[in-house]
């Protein structure tokens, strides 16, 4: 058995306690749910991918055969998985497996290369590898073999998943042979784990670029689903979409966990079409998607949106950083019956704040929502003072939906957490009635000869501006101002822009000539997150 890393290791165990007499933490498993939910409706689609659809009582039997087999390969309770799998339906089988073992399932993005995956596994401390063959042209099987050349890695277990589920890999084949029988489960339920233990390691880089192994237990990546599901009026037999990666938190707290707590089909794609997303949408009458301002902005301004039925696509969830005003509203003037709700939210605590459907427009297009049932937020100033309503200031969070710490730093967490509140890094206002607005970064802060420049702002002035697609601020050294700012802009097609064109439409907009960027770096595309997240840190290195 690995060493079983518990909530009770990290957190004020009072906390625990509350939270659970509260129901904020319901005490659950993922195995059991998909088990009911089996029972009830086995014939329900529970999953399609760009390959093939499994109901739930098919998903069951899947996640008992992958489970058993896995306990066959020596994996014990507390062990490590990294699992870099693409949207398939393998992925949320495989989590449930090792769910029922008690394993810890470390997501490493589709993305990654072998400097990326070998720094995860390392950190994670991973018994074993699970990768496809193939994906989007990529040989995972080279990765997995230079991983395994590695005197690290040479007792790293490697299972492979096939692209081409008609060629199933060794592993896959395996799977037939094992005997499913009354015995055989009951043994499986023995070893369910505690709803308290560890899960999930999930890797941020945060503002910094170092990678943190953010620690979630079965509770902590439950709980803000319960929220989630009230929030957006959805549960049994609804028909969800996630396109944002399982193994990023946005996928795998949307994609898989909410479709299992609720007994929800969710239709996943691997590779991230507009296209392909609204024939999605008109097959299978798409309700709820969830993911950054990329794949809004990517619908609005497809050529064919009009030629598809969307009109059961009634909401989509804006997350993953900020979501352009102009978006918002151009996406809800294009799209009958859809409704955008943005939120904010982190790796370490999922979504904490969120609009609701019958707030007015405006304020969903120009709030990032208000805090979820059982979390907390406040702002303070320099000197940890709560600020009051409308004040700019360092958000903080606290609450059930909390991460319990980071799997490479057991210090850090307590380092950014301050009376049971933690620093979240960005700067924001609540107002009086308790909704959140994002204002920027703290590491975003852009101070040119003292005077601070109001990032968020001026991205979203940009982004009114017809020949931008995108744009993201960033801060450049100054020997004499410290800083000035750096506007990096992605035109749309068959547009181009100079700085001068940009002065100018901001001097249209009225906007303070302090604030105007000083430079402009015109890009092809921006260096990104798995889920399609500009990455500022990225930026700038480079300005």
């Amino acid at each position: 058995m690995g060493k079983v890393i518990s909530a009770f290791d990290y957190l004020p165990q009072q906390n625990i306690l509350d939270w659970k007499k509260k129901g904020y933490w319901a005490d659950q498993l993922l195995c059991d749910l998909l088990d009911a939910h089996a029972q009830k409706a086995p014939q329900q689609i529970a999953f399609v991918d760009s390959r093939r659809s499994i109901t739930y009582g098919q998903l069951q039997t899947l996640t008992h055969r992958m489970a058993l087999s896995m306990l066959e390969m020596g994996l014990k309770r507390g062990d490590v998985v990294a699992i870099q799998v693409p949207n398939w339906i393998e992925f949320p089988a495989l989590y449930v497996a090792m769910v029922r073992l008690g394993l810890v399932a470390s997501l490493i993005p589709p993305m990654c290369r072998e400097h990326e995956v070998a720094l995860m596994l390392k950190l994670s401390r991973a018994r074993a590898y699970i990768c496809p063959n193939n994906f989007k042209g990529f040989d995972y099987l080279d990765l997995s073999n230079a991983l395994k050349s590695r005197s690290e890695f040479k007792d790293l277990s490697i299972i492979v998943i096939s692209s081409d589920p008609t060629l199933p890999s060794e592993f896959e084949k395996s799977l037939e042979q094992v005997t499913l029988n009354p015995q055989n489960i009951d043994s499986l339920r023995l070893l369910r784990p505690s709803p308290d233990d560890l899960t999930e390691i999930v890797f941020t880089s945060g503002t910094t670029g170092d990678p943190k192994g953010v620690m979630h237990t079965h509770n902590t990546v439950m709980a803000p689903q319960i929220a989630m599901a009230r929030s957006l009026k959805i549960g049994v037999g609804s028909v969800l979409h996630m396109a944002s990666t399982l193994a990023h938190q946005t996928g795998f707290l949307n994609g898989i966990q909410l479709t299992l707590q609720i007994g929800a089909t969710t239709i996943l794609q691997d590779i991230w079409n507009t296209s392909a997303f609204f024939a999605l949408v008109d097959l299978y009458n798409i309700e709820v998607s969830s993911g950054s301002s990329t794949y809004l902005l990517d619908m609005v301004r497809s050529a064919d949106l009009i030629q598809h039925d969307l009109s059961s696509l009634r909401i989509f969830r804006a997350g993953g950083g900020p979501i352009p005003i102009a978006i918002v509203q151009e996406s809800e003037e294009k799209i009958k019956n859809l409704t955008v709700l943005r939120g904010w939210g982190q790796t370490e605590n999922g979504v904490v704040s969120l609009s609701r459907l019958n707030d007015p427009a405006l304020q969903r297009a120009t709030l990032d929502g208000i805090v979820q049932d059982g979390m907390q937020l406040r702002v303070i100033d320099d000197e940890g003072r709560v600020l009051e309503p409308g004040r700019e200031g360092q958000l903080q969070c606290c609450g059930p939906f909390m991460c319990i710490g980071y799997i490479n730093d057991p210090a850090l967490l307590a380092q950014s957490t301050h009376d049971g509140w933690f620093d979240t890094g960005d700067l924001a206002t609540i107002d009086a009635k308790g909704y959140l607005q994002i204002t920027g970064r703290l590491k975003d802060v852009i101070i040119r000869g003292g005077e601070k420049i109001p990032v968020n702002y001026v991205e979203n002035i940009l982004y009114q501006d017809s020949r931008i697609l995108e744009v993201a601020l960033v801060a450049q050294s100054d020997e004499r101002l410290g800083e000035r700012v750096c506007a990096h802009v992605l035109c749309r097609p068959n547009e181009h822009i100079t700085l001068d064109l940009m002065c100018d439409f901001l001097r249209s907009k009225g906007v303070t000539k302090a604030y105007w960027p000083e430079f402009l770096e015109v890009v092809e595309d921006f260096p990104r997150t798995s889920n399609g997240k500009i990455q500022k840190a990225k930026l700038r290195k480079s300005a």
